[in-house]
């Protein structure tokens, strides 16, 4: 088994146990163009640390020199922002561009932004044959031209779909170029699927978050260099170790109080710093603090961007009602109290309304209780969902029911880092984390019962290594319930 932590630096051992010298050597180079490895406070203007690694990424996919090139990014690094330039590039050199999202939702969003940066570039959205098979939004746009079949958009300079749509194209291609987002979340079976539709592509998602989703167990492949349910990224650099990996360094969506944490705990080996610095986001409200514990926790976490309201120790139900109720009475007074965000986007502060509020959870079970409960506070038009549908949205305040609050054991799914990450960087403003006391006892306690897989690398940070570091940065921001 090799004993390589999972997201070391470049020149870890492959999936299949071969040691990937050349991906090291490819590897270091591109990180010292893309200002990888100088740490979170090396760069001056985080804007030229991120136009510089840009700048790399976009020379490396437009000089042809390799099959594929990957993009690490942090979470609210621009993901998004780099594909609409890549794919403006690549139209431009007049190099045909397929691009590959993992849900509709994706999609739809790529091909409204592509429009509207370029609006005279022709973008064909690739749909199914539904009723209502892509966004409406996509109507405003004379450039982008709708199909169910590949055949119809034909000759466009870029078409975008899905990957399960992607999968069931025939007799089209191959593409000279393509661009997979969210390369992490996509399963390798996945990427197998589409592979024969294109000669190169750019790979741009997060490793720091949720693993791909299967729906069956995928034990008997644990390991092993071809597990369809390993990401694509992962398979794809097992079998190709040289391939460019570039990484981006700063994160726009999470403030400094919070980049610094998320980094440290979820990202050690390839640390990004804030776009913004110290001061320069505040959340202030208009409704002074009646000095309950809920407006409590409400002003440390505008004061200091994090806020942990515990609640006493106790074993209970997963949709334990008392921590469901402290939930939904954070986001009420929320409301109540008038929060206004200030920021770098406006001189003008912006009201926190409910649509840029999200309660995150672990279970759907959880979610819907949470909704029933702010139901009955007459509270509407607030996110509620598992950390899974969360990802990738941003919000200006988060609310976090923890995965562990209440447990009394420490599962693989509650463990799983990807989750504690996502809940933990949705939002621009501040985070309150609602929890029981005694989980870090429980982190403690409870040992590792997953059987070890042979071949399969270390993933670290481990749930307790994530776990620990969280939590006691929230112990300097904790007030009692």
């Amino acid at each position: 088994m090799s004993g390589t932590p999972a997201g070391a630096p470049a020149g870890t051992a492959s999936l299949d146990g071969t040691e990937a010298r050349a991906g090291t050597e490819a590897r270091a180079g591109t990180e010292a163009r893309s200002g990888a490895g100088s740490g979170t406070g090396a760069a001056p203007d985080p804007g030229a640390a991120a136009a510089a690694a840009t700048g790399a990424i976009l020379r490396d996919v437009l000089s042809g020199a390799h099959r594929g090139v990957v993009v690490d990014s942090p979470p609210g690094a621009g993901k998004t922002t780099l594909v609409v330039s890549a794919a403006r590039e690549l139209a431009a050199a007049g190099r045909p561009l397929m691009i590959v999202a993992q849900t509709n939702a994706q999609v739809d969003d790529l091909v409204d932004r592509l429009a509207t940066a370029e609006p005279e570039l022709p973008v064909g959205r690739l749909h199914s044959s539904e009723a209502q098979p892509y966004s409406p939004v996509l109507d405003r746009h004379p450039s982008v031209v709708k199909s169910s079949k590949a055949a119809d958009l034909a000759g466009l300079d870029v078409v975008v779909s899905t990957a399960a749509k992607w999968a069931h194209v025939r007799g089209a291609g191959p593409w000279e170029q393509a661009i997979v987002d969210e390369a992490y979340q996509m399963r390798s079976d996945a990427l197998l699927s589409v592979a024969g539709l294109f000669e190169r592509a750019l790979f741009v998602g997060d490793p720091g978050q949720l693993d791909p989703f299967s729906q069956v167990g995928a034990e008997q492949w644990a390991g092993l260099s071809y597990d369809p349910s390993a990401s694509a990224v992962a398979t794809l650099l097992a079998h190709n170790p040289g391939l460019p990996v570039h990484r981006l360094p700063v994160s726009w969506r999470l403030p400094a109080s919070a980049a610094p944490l998320v980094s440290r705990a979820f990202y050690p080996y390839t640390p990004f710093r804030s776009g913004t610095g110290p001061g320069e986001r505040r959340l202030e409200f208009t409704v002074p603090s009646d000095g309950s514990r809920v407006d409590r926790v409400l002003d440390e976490a505008a004061g200091s961007g994090w806020g942990l309201l515990e609640l006493p120790a106790r074993h209970t139900p997963r949709t334990d009602p008392e921590a469901v109720a402290a939930v939904a009475a954070v986001v009420r007074r929320l409301l109540e109290r008038g929060g206004e965000a200030f920021g770098e986007r406006s001189g003008e502060p912006s009201p926190v309304t409910a649509e840029r509020i999200a309660v995150g959870t672990a279970h759907r079970d959880q979610a819907a209780a949470v909704r029933a409960a702010l139901a009955s506070l007459g509270v509407t038009d607030v996110a509620v969902d598992t950390a899974n549908r969360l990802q990738g949205r941003e919000f200006d305040v988060t609310v976090v029911l923890h995965p562990l609050s209440g447990r009394p054991d420490a599962t693989a799914f509650h463990l799983e880092t990807g989750r504690l990450c996502v809940l933990a960087s949705r939002h621009r403003h501040a985070c309150v984390v609602v929890c029981r006391a005694g989980v870090p006892e429980l982190l403690d306690e409870y040992p590792s019962a997953e059987p070890v897989q042979l071949g399969v690398t270390v993933k670290f940070p481990d749930g307790w290594e994530a776990n620990h570091a969280v939590l006691a940065h929230l112990a300097e921001h904790t007030v009692p319930w």
